[in-house]
């Protein structure tokens, strides 16, 4: 059935059959993207333009206006309807009658409407003082009725938008960036909203506005295309959940990204992302023209007085080699000769990340068009413009995006391409991959004084996940691809060799200190063989802060930077030539000895709670110290079951335990009996910390069985279900045989949930085995948690039995 039959069908048949015409229009394959949305607002046009002829019989001086997205005839499959009713003060009943006839008609058909009915003054005066209004009726275009009355409104209301716009287009940036905050950046969010986000269809029709007021004009190139392709993904969220919805939740991607015909949700992703950044870079170009434009006509006439009439010359100031400040933007010198000077683009970016100011738009381009590639490899001054542009802290985002908007970064760095928009699908990261990695150079330029190649440790950062782009081990991967990239940079040999360890274990510190025992002289020997050096370990240290700080709030804290420093500590001994001696038996504090003796003579746990604060550093060495959790001592007499009662309780409590030790402690000569001694720091999810004596009471109650954990744990999952979302990859416990001569290392990686732990303990004691040690690691939604076993007589299991333990392990995870 063509559009033309189903038209016809809409006027034949009334609302009934504009429904059925509608419905066959939404639900044909061979109909989609803009043919689809311009044939839903012609089909929709027929059937009100049948409507108001029914009802306006007699009645003059009236129209019909679709304004908002109707008016541009972008129509999604849920869209509302904007309407509205011009008149010119006539007949006021005859109009009443006239929108009744037109608007329940609409609403008895299930479809949103946004309507309104006024004079054209009304309009105009409405529009002076709502500038989503004004926004609206300048995409205001004619369905019915008198086309005079339209015409008039649409000329006087251009006219209004141009003559404000001095005044209106700051109001309308500060709204812009209010909504940006709110809503966040599309370009980066997992769940976005396709309209309201930074770089979406709002930013899109606003650009449109700022074009009509003849003040600025966006940059086109690509823009109608990144419009079409928001405007596709909307229409196949609309069709798969059958809701208005403008957000593209988790669990809808995949039937959006099948409806588009895309091969999954992260190529859909990648899409949407590529499509927002060209919206949010053209409307970073336009705001800064506004700008300029508003500031030279507020100082024109001042200085036309000053120079007596005579026209005011442009101040241009130097910067670098071919590059001049201009205005506020970083422009190319007259004498510049991008054709002939390959560095140029790197000369230029780093000049303007340096002063903090935008590169033109012009100059980019011209330097897109006709500069040469750098010759392989690069000669010296173009690495040391890369280094100065990535060390030139948070300015540098600004100047990187737009040299990637034309593409400079892809042909100086072509391996970015597989890491461009290419997004991350874990709450940890609040980045993509691309932006992520410049978020890490920024970071790392704050910690330059800090290291001796302060060089190696930018382009480290630069590079240390372009692995990403490639299948399996991004750490792998990422090592080959560093090693080409340095080298076609420039840097010699064992530059070459340092930068590609960085990314080969740029996760090894944070891993090691968060999942691993320290006092394990294994951890600490494998750690410094796979750094080699102390130049090496200053450079990874440094990139492991600035990694985490640049994944977001949850990668780093004190409590982990503080294990991270431990872990260098004792690196930096072994590669200074100190062997670390097997660890001997720690003799207990004046407090832990107290508490084993009230235990002893209790018969019963006792425990103290004491907070933690990271002392201050040359860094930080002002104000209160920040807190590092609260160290939990529990005193118990050995008995089996232990780790799963201090587990379940800590759980029924709403405490999260960020490491956890346990060890039998030696006794006083005289004293019989053996305790064990638990060293936990823990913390509050939310809300205040219990009383020590509750803990006690309840941890007496799990000890003697007549506190049933796993029910009272069960009650509370029932009673707060999770949300439905991304249905979260089974656990995995694998076994390190390696990573200690004293013990066997099980490590578990699950979804985090209040009580992992209590399973996880309970499936340990109930295999027979001894948790000397745990090493919790949460990050976002992930547990990753390592625990050192031993059999009963204190031994590390044998091969075949740890692999047993581990196979029960993850068996009881899953069920």
């Amino acid at each position: 059935m063509t559009g033309t039959d189903v038209r016809k069908d809409a006027e034949d048949s009334g609302p009934s059959g504009y429904a059925a015409a509608r419905l066959r229009l939404l639900t044909e394959g061979a109909r989609s993207g803009p043919p689809r949305r311009t044939a839903l607002a012609e089909l929709t046009d027929d059937w009100l333009t049948g409507l108001f002829a029914a009802g306006a019989e007699g009645v003059r001086g009236v129209s019909l206006i679709a304004v908002g997205g109707y008016g541009r005839g972008e129509l999604s499959p849920r869209s509302d309807l904007d309407l509205l009713l011009l008149h010119d003060g006539g007949d006021s009943k005859a109009v009443a009658t006239l929108a009744d006839r037109i608007w329940y008609p609409v609403w008895d058909l299930g479809l949103a409407l946004d309507h309104s009915v006024r004079t054209p003054a009304e309009a105009r005066k409405t529009a002076g003082e709502d500038l989503k209004v004004q926004l609206g009726l300048l995409d205001a275009r004619h369905i019915a009725g008198d086309l005079g009355l339209t015409a008039g409104l649409r000329t006087a209301v251009l006219a209004d938008w141009r003559n404000q716009a001095p005044r209106r287009l700051p109001e309308l940036q500060e709204l812009s960036a209010e909504r940006a905050e709110r809503q966040g950046e599309l370009q980066y969010l997992l769940e976005p909203d396709l309209k309201e986000a930074r770089g979406g269809l709002r930013d899109a029709t606003i650009l449109r506005a700022v074009a009509a007021s003849w003040l600025a004009d966006a940059p086109r190139e690509g823009l109608a295309d990144a419009r079409r392709r928001l405007l596709d993904v909307r229409d196949a969220l609309h069709l798969t959940t059958g809701r208005a919805t403008d957000r593209l939740a988790l669990q809808e991607q995949d039937q959006v990204a099948a409806e588009l015909g895309l091969l999954d949700a992260d190529t859909l992703l990648r899409q949407v992302y590529e499509a927002a950044r060209v919206i949010s870079y053209a409307s970073d170009v336009t705001w800064r023209e506004v700008g300029r434009v508003l500031r030279s006509r507020a100082v024109r006439p001042r200085l036309r007085a000053m120079l007596g009439g005579g026209k005011p010359t442009t101040e241009r100031s130097p910067l670098a080699e071919g590059v001049v400040e201009q205005d506020g933007e970083v422009v190319l010198a007259r004498a510049a000769r991008p054709e002939r000077d390959p560095v140029l683009p790197l000369r230029a970016a780093a000049a303007a990340a340096q002063a903090g100011l935008p590169l033109s738009l012009h100059a980019v381009r011209r330097m897109a068009a006709t500069v040469r590639p750098l010759p392989t490899p690069w000669p010296a001054e173009a690495r040391e413009q890369l280094v100065t542009l990535l060390g030139s802290g948070s300015p540098t985002v600004d100047v990187w995006e737009a040299l990637e908007a034309e593409g400079l970064i892809t042909r100086l760095l072509p391996d970015w391409e597989r890491v461009r928009c290419r997004p991350q699908r874990n709450a940890v990261h609040i980045w993509t991959v691309d932006r992520h990695l410049i978020e890490t150079a920024v970071r790392a330029s704050e910690f330059t004084r800090r290291v001796h190649r302060p060089d190696l440790l930018l382009v480290a950062a630069l590079l240390h996940d372009i692995g990403k782009g490639w299948p399996g081990d991004h750490s792998v991967a990422g090592e080959i691809i560093a090693k080409d990239v340095a080298g076609r940079i420039g840097f010699d040999r064992d530059d070459v060799t340092v930068l590609s360890t960085l990314v080969r274990h740029h996760l090894l510190l944070v891993d090691t200190a968060t999942r691993r025992d320290l006092e394990d002289p294994a951890t600490v020997r494998s750690v410094a063989e796979a750094v080699g050096s102390q130049g090496t370990l200053e450079l990874l240290h440094a990139l492991t802060e600035a990694d985490a700080l640049a994944t977001g709030p949850a990668a780093w804290s004190s409590w982990r930077g503080s294990l991270v420093a431990d872990l260098v500590k004792r690196v930096a001994a072994v590669l200074a030539g100190d062997d670390p001696e097997e660890p001997e038996a720690a003799a207990p504090t004046a407090e832990q000895e107290r508490l084993a003796l009230e235990a002893i003579a209790t018969g019963s746990p006792v425990l103290a709670l004491r907070a933690q604060t990271e002392p201050p550093t040359e860094e930080q060495p002002a104000g209160d110290p920040e807190p590092l959790g609260v160290e939990l001592l529990i005193a118990v007499p050995d008995q089996p079951g232990v780790l799963p009662a201090v587990a379940g309780v800590l759980a029924m409590h709403r405490l999260t335990v960020r490491t956890a030790e346990l060890r039998a402690l030696d006794l006083p000569d005289g004293v019989e009996g053996s305790v064990l001694l638990l060293n936990w720091r823990v913390a509050a999810e939310y809300g205040s910390l219990p009383q020590a004596a509750r803990l006690r009471a309840d941890l007496v109650r799990a000890l003697d069985g007549s506190l049933d954990i796993a029910g009272r744990l069960a009650e509370r999952d029932a009673a707060y279900p999770r949300r439905r979302g991304v249905v979260a990859p089974p656990p995995r416990v694998s076994v390190h045989p390696a990573a200690s001569r004293l013990a066997t290392v099980i490590e578990v990686r699950a979804q985090d949930a209040p009580g992992l732990l209590f399973r996880i303990g309970r499936a340990l004691e109930d295999a027979s085995v001894r948790v000397r040690s745990a090493h919790v690691s949460t990050l976002g939604a992930n547990a990753v948690d390592a625990f050192y076993v031993t059999g009963p007589e204190g031994a590390p299991l044998p091969r075949e039995e740890a692999a047993s333990v581990a196979r029960k392990l993850e068996e009881t995870l899953r069920g």
